[in-house]
């Protein structure tokens, strides 16, 4: 009896937890009454710099213009976010777009719709101390990385396209201590790490760091991350996804024009778990926005340009399988 009581209350407690998690229809309305559509994102990290523009159209009423109640979520893991997806369970993810081409390459149904980094923000990065001047200095060096099965393919690119022999460069699996495997001299440089983040972070501790550019030996200059959706979800909601776009377009003007204050929305929906550093956001906010944009481009438009290059060089070195069509991976919400 007692397990026949117990096996009832876990599986009301199950029935419930499920109810709870579950996708409710939203009741929101605008100021003029009229219902909102429900759409979700899921960052690729906790809120940062990246984030402004997101944050700010929250905050200053631009999705609810465009009739969209926003839901903001941040991923457990950092593969998470385009998995959820690309099977619907969210309907707008912030990826990169060398994981969105191996991704699709691997047959999941995942489409890029615009880009919010524009360039490249992972730089080859080590102390000034280290006497690495160029890749080909790596050769008997220690380079730390971040679990990544690009890293491998990054820094062998740089250091073969500068004279060196990448069979000479040790390849250290440090996980998430990019940050003190090269502060402690456990590795003499480290790829993976962001010029906006852990650069800032490696300066402000005291560390005197130099980074050397992957475009400039031979690593296409990508766009670092893209707002991605699942096929299914692009073609039901496709409507709703370019009214969210057109808001965060809006929310990138206010911070272009009102850095400060655009920070500060920001730092007021800080993650409890991921407290920020104003003085570090405001350095790397400073790097991103030039990033971001191309003059002459609309915000957020792609170019099949980068989405071949990047699947060419990811062929290439092996990375996927087999190539990945340009057509197949992207679809312009921002006309030109």
């Amino acid at each position: 009896m007692k397990k026949w009581i117990t096996y009832c209350l876990l599986l009301s407690l199950l029935v419930f937890m499920a109810g709870c998690s579950g996708k409710a229809p939203s009741q929101s309305t605008n100021e003029n009454g009229k219902k909102l559509d429900d759409i979700s994102i899921m960052l690729d990290w906790y809120p940062n710099a990246v984030h402004s523009a997101i944050y700010a159209a929250q905050e200053k009423g631009y999705f609810k213009d465009q009739g969209l109640n926003v839901k903001i979520e941040m991923p457990a893991d950092t593969n998470d976010p385009i998995k959820l997806a690309a099977t619907g369970k969210v309907d707008l993810a912030i990826s990169y777009q060398n994981q969105t081409i191996l991704s699709r390459s691997q047959g999941i149904p995942v489409v890029s719709v615009a880009v919010l980094v524009r360039h490249s923000l992972d730089q080859l990065m080590m102390k000034k101390s280290a006497g690495i001047k160029s890749p080909k200095d790596l050769e008997g060096k220690n380079v730390g990385y971040a679990s990544s099965e690009l890293s491998e393919a990054t820094v062998k690119t740089m250091v073969e396209a500068d004279g060196g022999d990448f069979s000479k460069v040790k390849m250290t699996d440090v996980g998430w201590d990019l940050i003190s495997s090269i502060a402690t001299d456990h590795v003499d440089a480290i790829t993976g790490g962001y010029i906006n983040h852990e650069y800032v972070l490696l300066n402000k501790e005291g560390y005197d760091m130099m980074t050397i550019k992957n475009s400039d030996y031979g690593v296409p200059d990508n766009y670092e991350l893209v707002v991605v959706s699942g096929e299914k979800t692009l073609h039901e909601k496709k409507d709703a996804i370019k009214r969210f776009w057109k808001a965060v377009t809006k929310g990138q003007e206010y911070v272009k024009q009102n850095p400060k204050e655009g920070l500060q929305v920001l730092l007021d929906h800080e993650n409890d778990s991921f407290p920020l550093d104003k003085e570090v956001e405001t350095k790397s906010l400073q790097i991103l926005l030039p990033l971001m944009e191309e003059k002459g481009v609309p915000f957020g438009y792609q170019k099949q340009e980068s989405w071949k290059k990047a699947s060419d060089w990811l062929y290439k070195r092996g990375v996927i399988k087999k190539q990945v069509n340009p057509n197949d991976v992207i679809d312009n919400i921002v006309s030109k």
